[in-house]
């Protein structure tokens, strides 16, 4: 009888740690057009306050945690264009960054992506300013920004690409890294210097400039990594941004470039992310960079991370995030750490389970500095993607305090939906 009992709890244990994640969806498009590009933020003051956002201009609040959503329609004085950033302070104050369409014409205008918008909202998501912006520099274009805040100072920095002409073939048009910083709650910001050394094309491609993330270190160390020529190129500034590196520096190769192919996906980006370590932890100030590339062949794209213990002079071997053992893509994925813990959270599309275009979403845990992963299935159902619709360039996680969200989307019966999911790691 014993020997039963023993078993069947055996049997219950490993039936309920194999079932995956409650997932809560955020939001359904009425097409296939959208929305995408989603990005999540739990707030450092009140974990139960999560705010979301996704393309073109939805805005999402929640106020227990993920569990349920107020889903709204985000307006500012120079218009809005994608490629949501939500980030937020240690007191609680909401920052959605964002592009521009001053005009409202979108591409039929001549203005748009003349600027980086930022919003702030001090009620956890219910209502915004109506805006500052950053880098107005018309007619160049301002794309594919990112963003970070100062856990003490609150300060804010921003970087992203300036292209002199978006899609432009013209071999006289370049994109180029710009950082920008803030002193005053995103009300002004630093006239934009450019950081990277070498100038790409406008082409949106493997060498164009692109997929900046900034990461503030423990004090006023400025971490920025980002994607040209099929490497991961890397500079800092030890000084809050003043100062840079006299030569960018190649931390990584990204065989198959910024621009990956993967079968029906319209688009996907090796989007290189650099979080930095603010826990108490062993790993306490550590640099990390993570992106997806296909030095294993163009049927099996891979998730990577190296870091750096020393402010970014020398880093690690690169380490593999997804631990499945055969050649499958695993893709537009992102990277949080929890700095209650140190703790270090994943997110990525995976096909490791199906012989076709299905696509389940995983997350991978590291407990020890990125150097091993447990990875974890949290989608409850796999979804296929169609090659003519258009999937963003990211997803995004939020890691706070023990409470982790992650966001992606998925398309079903040809319309597109926000997801997230109910996680809680290790205080």
């Amino acid at each position: 009888m014993r020997i039963k009992l023993i078993f069947a709890f055996l049997f219950v244990a490993n039936f309920l740690a194999a079932q995956p994640y409650k997932n809560i969806k955020i939001h359904e498009g009425p097409s296939a057009g959208g929305p995408e590009e989603p990005s999540i933020f739990i707030s450092p003051k009140d974990t139960n306050i999560v705010v979301a956002g996704a393309n073109i201009n939805n805005v999402y609040y929640s106020k227990d945690g993920g569990r349920t959503w107020v889903n709204d329609k985000l307006e500012s004085r120079y218009g809005v264009w994608g490629d949501p950033v939500i980030i937020a302070n240690e007191k609680g104050h909401f920052f959605f960054f964002h592009l521009s369409d001053p005009t409202g014409e979108n591409w039929d205008s001549e203005e748009i992506l003349d600027r980086i918008v930022v919003q702030r909202s001090k009620n956890g998501g219910e209502s915004w300013n109506r805006g500052w912006d950053i880098g107005e520099n018309h007619p160049k274009d301002q794309d594919k920004e990112w963003a970070d805040v100062h856990p003490n100072s609150n300060n804010l920095i921003c970087t992203w690409t300036e292209f002199d002409d978006y899609g432009s073939k013209d071999t006289a048009d370049h994109s180029r890294i710009l950082f920008s910083k803030s002193w005053s709650n995103g009300r002004w910001w630093s006239k934009p210097v450019t950081i990277s050394d070498n100038l790409g094309d406008c082409l949106d491609d493997d060498n164009t400039t692109e997929g900046a993330v900034p990461a503030w270190g423990l004090n006023e160390e400025v971490y920025v990594a980002w994607s040209y020529d099929n490497k991961i190129w890397f500079d800092r500034s030890l000084d809050g941004g003043k100062n840079w590196l006299e030569n960018d520096k190649v931390i990584a190769q990204q065989p198959g470039g910024w621009s990956q192919e993967i079968p029906g996906i319209m688009r996907c980006n090796g989007f290189p992310v650099t979080v930095v370590d603010r826990s108490e932890g062993p790993n306490r100030g550590t640099v990390y960079v993570t992106w997806t590339d296909q030095r294993n062949g163009e049927d099996d794209t891979d998730v990577w991370i190296i870091s750096s213990a020393d402010s970014g002079k020398t880093w690690s071997d690169p380490v593999r995030i997804n631990d499945d053992n055969v050649a499958a893509h695993q893709f537009l994925t992102w990277l949080d750490v929890d700095n209650s813990t140190g703790y270090l959270y994943s997110i990525f599309y995976d096909r490791r389970n199906h012989q076709d275009n299905k696509t389940d979403v995983y997350m991978a845990v590291s407990k020890d500095g990125g150097k091993t992963w447990k990875n974890q299935k949290i989608s409850e159902s796999p979804f296929t993607p169609k090659k003519g619709v258009f999937f963003g360039d990211y997803n995004n996680i939020s890691a706070q305090d023990g409470m982790v969200r992650p966001i992606w989307t998925r398309l079903e019966n040809n319309k597109i939906s926000v997801w997230t999911a109910i996680i809680y790691g290790e205080k």
